[in-house]
């Protein structure tokens, strides 16, 4: 009896299963009190029962379904596979993870930062290739002028005559058929490049916000660490290479969340106190006054590289080498200058490593940015107002060496700033040691090279491609450089908002004023009267005013007359879109304070 009525009630238990969704089943039988073995029994009992009941129900999938079940099957099979394939393309994925184990999430936020540039310059590329270069290769004339190889260090030469600037572009409508569809290429530039700045917008600002969420409101700061000793530990390692590099990184981690456990509160005199900010003052004294003196030096410079230009471009060797004076002098500045700031940080003696960087960050953010702003000034100012029959592929070229030399003093940097190092460190004085890889100057480096292709995509649309490949073999370089000549940090500590900080730094300054010098660009200045798609407009939105008033003959295209006349170019439209961005920002800055609050007492509750 007892037997028989243990088999109604596992019958009873196998039809209430049966009767569960997937999901539902799945949970309820991995909750069961039972052994591994029992459970797979009742699970396989449970698919008989559903297949049975199907069966007498009759309900054989027809042969549509039948191809619809295949079909799903084989695409999802495909989406695995080819999600794999791209989990492969990332060369650096495994490369990351050794950088991390080895010497910590300092130096690896510095790498994951330089993959996200590379990935946001495959982007940039890939739009300007397909809407702007591929139609103009349509109405490209041939090219007469002979290569040589120096194009490629000046951007002058033949590539004057190419698709890399904005001078080769017609203000044309391409159409290969007759009567057939047409492709406005003064649309298509200011769009395409209008688009693309919007986008770059969302994603800095999503990206900022997805690094603050994860950083800033990081659950673990809030919970005991030992849980990273109990439970982080993947038993489905199995490679020993995977292990062994698991256990680094898991030693790394703790090393770091101790450092920012048993922090070391110095307490100075007064006397203390007042040196090291007399020592800051005159630090910073010395800094800035060596900016300035950066700034004064690339203006004078720049003056002479036009006067350069208006005597003719000559393709001799001596001119084009010529060209190459000030990308030089601004990369050979923006090279040896901030060893000088790493040196100045030393002798101030901060308290912490995260110190040091976000001070050495800020020295390196103001020299850079005031080079570009001098640079942006020249370009703007006076390059725009000379006689030169296409001023835009002037600046053009000018971006172009700067990438070019810029990139080339990055590669020559690892080799005098970390492997002669190495050998000096190691064989003339072993006192100095290994040297640790420079996060703040590295940083402002990467920082310095986008702002520079965000400020030529106007002016030679295919800089992204460009930076894309220099992105690339860095990141190869400064891996090696990193492996073979430096230390880990000394002084090891957790670096969970530097990765934000980064984004930010990116967005504002660099970011921001880059879009102040486009908007010049495109609603101030007059384009050349002999080359590049805006070519005899007053300037180069009112290529946009001549479309608007075409469409005011259509009344199909009266909509977009009407969003261009009351909001595009109305000033009360952009104040209360203003007003309510900034009444949500209150909003949510008052969530935040109260959810701030909230996890304070419930961090109290849990200390109790």
């Amino acid at each position: 009896f007892v037997f028989l009525h243990g088999l109604d009630a596992e019958e009873d238990l196998v039809g209430s299963l049966a009767s569960m969704s997937t999901n539902e089943r799945i949970k309820a039988i991995q909750k069961m009190p039972e052994t591994m073995k029992k459970k797979r029994e009742i699970r396989n009992k449970v698919l008989q029962e559903i297949t049975k009941k199907s069966r007498h129900r009759g309900a054989q999938h027809s042969c549509c379904a039948q191809c619809l079940q295949g079909a799903a099957v084989s695409f999802r099979r495909f989406g695995n596979s080819l999600s794999e394939h791209f989990h492969q393309l990332r060369v650096w994925h495994k490369t990351l993870k050794i950088i991390g184990a080895e010497f910590g999430t300092s130096v690896l936020s510095y790498f994951v930062f330089l993959t996200w540039l590379l990935n946001f310059n495959i982007f940039s590329f890939l739009i300007n290739f397909s809407f702007i270069t591929i139609p103009q290769f349509l109405a490209a004339e041939p090219n007469n002028l002979s290569f040589t190889g120096l194009e490629l260090f000046t951007g002058a030469g033949y590539f004057q005559k190419t698709v890399l600037y904005y001078g080769f572009y017609t203000n044309a409508t391409i159409s290969k058929i007759e009567n057939g569809p047409s492709y406005n290429m003064q649309l298509a530039y200011f769009f395409t490049v209008g688009i693309y700045f919007l986008i770059c917008f969302l994603i800095l600002l999503f990206s900022m916000a997805k690094f603050f969420s994860r950083n800033f409101i990081n659950p673990q700061a809030f919970s005991v660490h030992a849980s990273k000793l109990l439970c982080t530990w993947d038993f489905n390692i199995t490679n020993e290479k995977a292990v062994r590099l698991k256990q680094k990184n898991l030693h790394t981690q703790i090393k770091e969340d101790l450092t920012e456990v048993n922090k070391e509160v110095l307490n100075f005199s007064v006397m203390e106190r007042l040196l090291r900010v007399g020592i800051h003052l005159l630090a910073w004294l010395a800094s800035l006054g060596t900016a300035v003196g950066a700034c004064t030096g690339v203006y004078f410079l720049s003056i002479n590289n036009l006067e350069l230009f208006m005597k003719g471009h000559r393709n001799d060797l001596e001119s084009q080498t010529a060209m190459l004076v000030l990308p030089v002098i601004v990369s050979l500045l923006n090279t040896l200058i901030p060893f000088f700031f790493s040196w100045l940080g030393h002798l101030e003696r901060f308290q912490t490593p995260g110190q040091h960087i976000y001070v050495t960050i800020a020295r390196n953010i103001i020299l850079k940015m005031s080079i570009v702003g001098i640079l942006c000034y020249y370009w703007l100012n006076i390059v725009a107002a000379s006689k030169s029959q296409c001023w835009e592929t002037l600046v053009g070229q000018d971006i172009y060496r700067l990438v070019v030399v810029d990139f080339i003093f990055c590669l020559l940097g690892s080799f005098f700033g970390e492997f002669l190092r190495r050998i000096i460190g190691t064989t003339v004085c072993v006192s100095l040691g290994l040297p640790e890889f420079d996060i703040g100057r590295n940083v402002l480096d990467l920082i310095y090279a986008q702002t520079l292709t965000w400020i030529g995509i106007l002016f030679s649309p295919l800089l992204p491609g460009i930076q894309m490949i220099a992105f690339f073999i860095v990141f190869f370089v400064k891996k090696v450089s990193l492996m073979r000549n430096c230390q880990p940090p000394c002084k090891v500590w957790r670096t969970a908002q530097m990765m934000t900080s980064f984004i930010l730094l990116l967005f504002c300054p660099s970011f921001l004023g880059v879009l102040s010098v486009i908007g010049v660009t495109v609603w101030r200045l007059k384009p050349s009267e002999e080359c590049g798609p805006f070519r005899g407009l007053p300037s180069m939105f009112d290529a946009v005013a001549e479309w608007i008033q075409i469409l005011e003959g259509y009344t199909a295209s009266k909509w977009v007359v009407w969003i261009y006349q009351n909001l595009i170019t109305s000033e009360l439209f952009f104040f209360i879109l203003s007003s309510l961005v900034l009444i949500v920002t209150y909003l949510y800055w008052q969530i935040i304070q109260g959810r701030k609050t909230m996890t304070e007492l419930l961090r109290k509750q849990i200390n109790n």
